[in-house]
C-alpha cells in the first residue's frame, strides 16, 4: 500500500499581471469556447517563466510550471528558493487557497495551514472563539476542541489574553496562536510558511521542537517554507528547491541546501577569481589566479585529496615583500583554518620588480566534511599591509573525507602543512 499523502502532477500557476481574475470578458469568452469544442485553453500557450529580475514582454506570467513530485507519510520537506520562485503559491495551491491553471494535487489526510500572520483568525472573534472555528473548520468536534484547548492556549503563551478579540493581537502573538492551533489540533500534514519569523528566538525553538515531534513521534507530515537555513537543516530530511516557478531540484535536504546557496553564488559577474580581487596597494597588478588548476570562482576537492594548489601571476612596479593567506569557510561565513606561514613563523618572501608567478602546495587539514567550503584569499606583508584580498573567491566543493579526530590544527604551522620549498614553487 502507497504511503504517498500529497502528489503533484504537472501543477502550473498562471496569472495576468496587473488584473484581478482572467482579465476581460473576451478572454473568458475565448476560454468558454475553446473548452466547448473539446481544445486547450489558448492562453495556457502563451506566458513567460517567472523571473522577477528581468522585464517581460507578456502579461501572463507563470507562478508554477510543470511541478512533480510527491511526499510520503511522515517526511519533513523543505521548500526552499529564492524570494518569488513561487513558494508560496505551491503552499497555497495545496492549502486550496487558489487552485492550479494545470494539472491536479492529491491530497490525503487532513491539513493545517499556517501561511500568513492571523490566516483564518476572525479579528472580532476572541482567541477562544477562533480555536473553536478553526477546529470546527478542520472537522472536530466540540468535544476535541475542548480537549486541546488548555494545552493549545499553554503552547501559545497568550493565557492572559485569551477572551480577547484577536484584532488586538500583536503579529507574534497572533503566529504564536495561529501555529499552536495548527500544531495541536492534529492534523496528518502540516504546512508551514515563513511567518515563524515573525515570532520570538525562543517561540522559534519551541515551534521547531513541536513540528519536529509531530513528524517523528506522531509520524505526520510537515511542509516547511523558511529562509533560514539553519531551521531547515535542523528540521527537514527532504527537500525541494523551487527556481522561477519550477522544480530545480529534489532529494536529500543537504545536497538541496547546497544547490540554493550554489546558485546564490554563482552569478553571471563572478566566475573567476580574479573578479573579486580588491587591491589595496598601488603598483601591483594580478594577471591571473587558479586553484586547482582552475580559475573557475568553484573548484572540486575529490575525496581523500589533500593537497590545494594555488597560482599567482601578477606584475609589481616595486619590490615587494610577501605573504599569502587563505581562509577556508563554513556555509555560515565561520572561519574553521587559515593559512598564514608568514604571520605565524615570520616566513615572509621577495617579489623583485617585474612579472611574476609562484605556486603554493597547501595540504589542507585532515577534517573535511562533504559540502561547500568558501575561500577568502590575501596578499599582504604580515603585521604591516595587505596588498591585495580576494573574499569569497572560490567555492570549494568538497567530496568529503574525516578523519584524525582528537588531533588539534597546530597554530604555529598556520593551521596548515606545507609543501614543495622550492624557488618557483614556494611555501
Amino acid at each position: 500500500m502507497s504511503n504517498t499523502v500529497i502528489e503533484f502532477n504537472n501543477v502550473g500557476k498562471q496569472y495576468i499581471l496587473g488584473t484581478i481574475g482572467t482579465g476581460t470578458l473576451s478572454q473568458d469568452l475565448n476560454r468558454w469556447w475553446a473548452n466547448i469544442r473539446g481544445k486547450e485553453d489558448p492562453y495556457l500557450k502563451i506566458g513567460e517563466t517567472n523571473d522577477r529580475t528581468q522585464k517581460g514582454d507578456s502579461r501572463f506570467v507563470w507562478a508554477l510550471r510543470d511541478i512533480n513530485f510527491k511526499v510520503e507519510q511522515g517526511d519533513v520537506v523543505g521548500i526552499i528558493g529564492k524570494n518569488g520562485a513561487g513558494k508560496s503559491t505551491l503552499l497555497k495551491i495545496l492549502s486550496r487557497v487558489t487552485s492550479p491553471t494545470t494539472g491536479n494535487v492529491k491530497i490525503k489526510g487532513r491539513i493545517a495551514s499556517l501561511l500568513e500572520v492571523g490566516t483564518g483568525f476572525h479579528p472580532e472573534m476572541t482567541g477562544r472563539e477562533n480555536i473553536y472555528m478553526n477546529g470546527s473548520i478542520m472537522g472536530m468536534t466540540k468535544t476535541e476542541i475542548k480537549g486541546k484547548l488548555d494545552e493549545i492556549v499553554d503552547f501559545a503563551g497568550v493565557a492572559k489574553y485569551v477572551d480577547t478579540p484577536v484584532k488586538r493581537y500583536s503579529s507574534g502573538m497572533m503566529v504564536r496562536l495561529g501555529f499552536a492551533i495548527a500544531a495541536h489540533l492534529e492534523p496528518e500534514i502540516l504546512v508551514v510558511d515563513e511567518v515563524l519569523a515573525v515570532g520570538d528566538a525562543e517561540f522559534q525553538k519551541k515551534a521547531i521542537g513541536k513540528m519536529q515531534d509531530v513528524s517523528k513521534g506522531e509520524g505526520r507530515t510537515v511542509l516547511f517554507v523558511s529562509h533560514n537555513m539553519a531551521s531547515i537543516r535542523k528540521l527537514c530530511t527532504k527537500g525541494v528547491l523551487l527556481n522561477n516557478g519550477m522544480v530545480s531540484y529534489q532529494g536529500d535536504i543537504a545536497l538541496t541546501i547546497e544547490r540554493y546557496l550554489k546558485n546564490n553564488d554563482s552569478s553571471e559577474n563572478h566566475k573567476r577569481i580574479i573578479d573579486n580581487i580588491q587591491y589595496i596597494k598601488n603598483g601591483i597588478k594580478i594577471y591571473s589566479i587558479s586553484i586547482n588548476g582552475t580559475e573557475d570562482s568553484t573548484s572540486v576537492i575529490k575525496n581523500g585529496q589533500r593537497i590545494l594548489e594555488i597560482d599567482i601571476t601578477g606584475h609589481t612596479d616595486e619590490e615587494m615583500r610577501y605573504d599569502i593567506m587563505l581562509v577556508l569557510k563554513s556555509k555560515e561565513g565561520l572561519p574553521f583554518a587559515i593559512y598564514a606561514k608568514g604571520h605565524y613563523m615570520g616566513d615572509i618572501r621577495v617579489l623583485p620588480i617585474g612579472d611574476f608567478h609562484f605556486r603554493r602546495n597547501i595540504i589542507l587539514p585532515e577534517m573535511l566534511t562533504n559540502g561547500l567550503i568558501y575561500v577568502d584569499l590575501f596578499l599582504h606583508k604580515p603585521g604591516v599591509e595587505y596588498q591585495m584580498r580576494a573574499p569569497d573567491c572560490c567555492i570549494l566543493e568538497s567530496e568529503g573525507y574525516v578523519k584524525g579526530f582528537g588531533h588539534a590544527i597546530i597554530q604555529s604551522n598556520g593551521g596548515f602543512e606545507c609543501l614543495n620549498d622550492e624557488e618557483d614553487s614556494t611555501c
